[in-house]
């Protein structure tokens, strides 16, 4: 593929990691300087733990970010009776309606209470990657490319089903190919997308799903048998997606959360992916996400990539672009930035 003519800093920001990819064109990429770090919802939990623990007030700002430890800390604290407040940007990380936050506890307000822990929040950690660029004597690109999990801004219904209805729409609008699945810039919808970019405007942004899809793709294998037809399964932390891809082509695609599947759970919803029975309903009801097939296609090899891969696919052949699983995501967002920039 043709990569980027500068340097770029690429972030794809999962449930456990935020892994980083700093791209430069001067070199051979397996030479990029790279990071597995925790991810923005784990030092954010850990923070409202740290203080809460200590008997201190809490209070969360800045913007939307996705949950995880953080929201699981907010839920534990306040039943212990500790004191969280948040800005209403803050707030909308716990859930969309802040009716819903303020009703669970949270303190809706702009003003911290008085001798209240002020905790960040965000899923760009910029003052914290800048300082670790300064201390490495890195320079900070002035690009950026980076991967989110975002289920939009849905108030009043699922935030699965409209994750997954956001998805099917723009496979639909812009016949199933794969690379319509990169929005530059977002949807308004996807609010932790435009979080980031108001934070750093230019910053190409997309969804983690689709980074680790183009990535994996990135592995000769894999993109050999993509001419004839290839099943790609990212198995994250927190959620499953699986495409079923001829070149271009996005043949049929479901969603599924990683701890409420088993290997025998999986490879029954691929099996009917790749025959074209696979229903929404099915997956949704399983406590999924969804399902959309475009037709039917007989895979020559089915590709896992994700840290849950050898929990629940070990026998699929494991996707390893440049030679690096856990960049996947990161060489995705390379890909897409081909693409786009």
């Amino acid at each position: 593929m043709s990569l980027a003519e500068h340097p770029v800093l690429f972030i794809d920001v999962g449930r456990g990691t935020q892994d980083i990819l700093l791209y430069d064109p001067s070199q051979p990429i397996e030479n990029s300087y790279k990071f597995v770090l925790p991810s923005p919802n784990v030092v954010i939990g850990n923070q409202i733990e740290n203080a809460a623990r200590n008997g201190l007030p809490v209070h969360l700002t800045g913007p939307v970010m996705g949950g995880g430890k953080n929201t699981q800390a907010v839920k534990v604290w306040l039943s212990r009776e500790a004191k969280i407040s948040a800005t209403p940007s803050a707030a909308l990380t716990i859930k969309d309606n802040l009716e819903v936050v303020q009703n669970q506890g949270v303190v809706i307000t702009e003003e911290p209470p008085d001798n209240a822990v002020l905790i960040h929040t965000g899923d760009l950690m910029q003052t914290e990657l800048r300082e670790l660029f300064h201390r490495f004597a890195l320079p900070f690109p002035d690009h950026l490319g980076v991967a989110v999990q975002d289920h939009g801004y849905s108030p009043h219904m699922s935030n699965r089903l409209f994750r997954f209805a956001s998805l099917q729409r723009t496979l639909e609008e812009r016949d199933w190919n794969l690379f319509g699945l990169i929005d530059d810039p977002p949807n308004p919808a996807m609010t932790r997308m435009q979080a980031i970019r108001d934070q750093f405007p230019g910053a190409l942004v997309m969804d983690t799903g689709p980074a680790a899809i183009l990535g994996a793709l990135q592995d000769p294998l894999v993109k050999a048998h993509a001419k004839t037809g290839v099943t790609i399964v990212n198995v994250g932390n927190g959620h499953t997606l699986a495409f079923t891809i001829k070149e271009e082509e996005v043949c049929g695609v479901f969603e599924h959360h990683s701890g409420a599947l088993d290997p025998d759970r999986l490879r029954m919803f691929l099996h009917k992916l790749e025959n074209g029975t696979l229903t929404n309903e099915e997956v949704y009801n399983d406590h999924g996400h969804g399902a959309a097939v475009n037709r039917p296609m007989k895979s020559t090899l089915t590709a896992v990539t994700g840290p849950k891969r050898k929990m629940l696919l070990p026998e699929a052949y494991q996707a390893a672009p440049f030679g690096d699983m856990m960049l996947t995501g990161c060489f995705g967002l390379l890909c897409a930035w081909s693409k786009v920039r």
